[in-house]
């Protein structure tokens, strides 16, 4: 047995009550934006519909490791699955009946296909003006590229991520990871709450949330732009370091681990100088101010590796703390679930699943006090409830049957 703390495991709260509570989503999206979107507004109670392509479904399902498909179920948690083809003129009609009673309708089609299926904004308000749209797009609704294949990865290097991510003497390096989608995913989540408060609290009309993959990933780089403008070049890929603050890196232990440090402000700098037995680097005019460290960023890297290196992690992250400078550990996945900070506060928990008994991942976020959110139920098979929301719209047995008969379930 391993004495290394482990996350919890939890059984999920299908009756759990949730801010959200009452709030219909219908999620035509595919891939991880929009899942990532539905993500957040289920894990706080709203009850999202996942229309998928019958005998076929997200393809998230597709995407396996050891046969057991992670990203679905983890984006698809707390959603319900409607296996329906909208391609149908009773899957149509079908999605009509769904918007009408929804407060949210999420696609992520390219501009104009919802249109040419019946089923663009006009006719969506047209049964229910109350419904906030989001059109989930690379590029967005207008535009030249509008019309353009919108995959994460293109947006990652176009926005200016890629350029300004790795090494200066190796190529631009894009994220391994689905940063493009997520990012827009949580700023469509966030658009969702604010387009929801003008039809709840202050009596508007629905709206179209016209959200691109690009907008969203341009904005959190900051102020690129205008320090372009301001000073005429574009700063060159700085790898672990900060362009505008030293000292900022990881560093290797004896042990062969990395710790990152981030010393970003002179108060702190001059404790790291302190605290490793150079406080003549205070005055010293190489490492004095931070312009000077940036001047100067090999030789205060190597001071400080010299340190790190001649102890192992577990000593030097002691000895930091002890000193309160901004060190911390660079985990993988197999040791950050074992952190006893991670497994104390439950940020990553173990959730029944019938494929791999139990399977860990991150709790819901972020953390309410009073109306927190809720693990209710794990990711649905395709088609799982089709039943259920075709019965709660009306639809009987019969007809039901009729509609998978021709295909359209």
């Amino acid at each position: 047995m391993s004495d290394k703390p482990a996350p919890k495991r939890r059984s999920f709260a299908a009756d759990a009550a949730c801010p959200l509570d009452g709030v219909r989503v219908v999620d035509l999206s595919r891939l991880v934006a929009g899942n990532m979107l539905t993500h957040m507004l289920a894990d706080f109670g709203a009850e999202v519909i996942k229309i998928e392509i019958p005998r076929k479904g997200d393809s998230l399902r597709d995407w396996l490791e050891d046969g057991v498909p992670c990203h679905w179920k983890v984006y698809a948690r707390n959603k319900k699955s409607v296996a329906l083809d909208i391609r149908t003129q009773a899957g149509r009609q079908a999605i009509e009946k769904m918007a009408a009673s929804a407060s949210v309708f999420v696609e992520s089609f390219r501009p104009g296909v919802m249109e040419r299926l019946g089923l663009g904004p006009e006719q969506l308000f047209a049964v229910n003006p109350k419904l906030v749209i989001v059109r989930l797009t690379g590029w967005g609704q207008t535009g030249p590229y509008k019309n353009r294949p919108g995959f994460g990865s293109l947006i990652e290097g176009m926005s200016g991520f890629a350029a300004k991510n790795g090494f200066a003497d190796r190529p631009p390096t894009l994220p391994n990871m689905a940063l493009a989608d997520s990012v827009a995913g949580l700023q469509g989540a966030y658009a969702v709450m604010v387009a929801l408060r003008e039809v709840e609290v202050k009596g508007g009309r629905g709206q179209v949330v016209d959200l691109s993959l690009l907008e969203p990933l341009l904005s959190i780089l900051g102020p690129d732009a205008a320090e372009y403008r301001v000073s005429g070049h574009v700063k060159p890929r700085s790898g672990n370091r900060a362009s505008i603050t030293a000292p900022r890196n990881v560093y290797r232990t004896r042990d062969g681990h990395y710790l990152a440090l981030s010393a970003s402000t002179e108060d702190m700098a001059q404790r790291l100088f302190r605290a490793i037995g150079r406080p003549d680097m205070i005055e010293d005019p190489r490492f004095a101010k931070n312009a000077a460290r940036l001047d100067n960023v090999e030789a205060l890297d190597g001071i400080i590796q010299d340190f790190v290196g001649a102890r192992d992690r577990a000593e030097a992250l002691a000895f930091f703390e002890a000193a309160e400078v901004t060190f911390g550990p660079i985990y993988d996945a197999s040791q950050i679930v074992h952190d006893p900070h991670v497994v104390a506060r439950e940020t990553i928990v173990d959730l029944p699943d019938a494929q791999a008994g139990y399977l860990p991942m991150h709790n819901v976020t972020p953390r309410l006090s009073a109306t927190p959110g809720a693990l209710r139920r794990p990711a649905p098979d395709l088609g799982q409830h089709t039943d259920e929301i075709l019965s709660g719209l009306g639809y009987d047995a019969a007809a039901i049957a009729a509609m998978r008969a021709d295909k359209t379930l």
